[in-house]
């Protein structure tokens, strides 16, 4: 049976991994553009929609010892769940993300500087309740509004999915240079032999 709960590592015993080449396949699940704005060096982006929707093709690459990563864990411990779920086995969550890993010194590529989903998430949250709790002064019934953000945060939290995350990564900001088809993503990763 696949392990279905997270195998956390930490930053340090990441990069202690990547100094052995050949060792670790780093994925980061994150959308392109947050991917473009910083990553760890030799990381593979395969975002966490792609990773859903095609996990059983992406576990049959994977024969190495994965490390998922993202901005705080969340995605990555999604990402883990859909994996486990199909029967990857080797296959970790790094605790902190990015930050933690840049802390110790890990080599982080930096390009241009964009909101990660979580704080666009946020703001359009926020944005909303506040907007209902200002309309529902002159109209009570627009109070629904911050009701139903409310509902949508609860239901998200239960669930461990972010339908508004969804649908800001689908916006042009959060895309990178191009879209990639699922064959693009998936022919990136590395082609090795299993170790008998």
């Amino acid at each position: 049976m696949a392990h279905t709960s997270p195998r956390h590592i930490d930053a340090r015993t990441l990069r202690a991994w990547l100094g052995k080449r050949g060792t670790v396949t780093v994925i980061d699940v994150r959308s392109p553009a947050e991917f473009e704005t910083e990553h760890i060096r030799g990381s593979y982006n395969v975002p966490l929609t792609m990773v859903g929707d095609h996990s059983e093709l992406l576990a049959a690459r994977l024969d190495r010892r994965v490390v998922l990563v993202c901005r705080s864990g969340t995605r990555a411990a999604q990402a883990h769940q859909r994996l486990a779920g199909v029967g990857a086995e080797g296959v970790h969550v790094l605790d902190g993300g990015i930050a933690a890993y840049s802390a110790v010194g890990g080599d982080v590529v930096r390009g241009r500087t964009r909101w990660s989903l979580e704080r666009q998430i946020r703001l359009v949250a926020g944005a909303l309740v506040l907007a209902g709790l200002a309309a529902g002064l002159r109209v009570p019934k627009a109070r629904l509004l911050t009701g139903g953000i409310g509902a949508g945060l609860t239901v998200s939290a239960l669930t461990d999915t972010c339908t508004m995350g969804r649908v800001l990564s689908a916006l042009p900001y959060n895309r990178g240079p191009r879209d990639r088809t699922p064959a693009e993503v998936l022919a990136q990763l590395p082609v090795t032999r299993k170790v008998a």
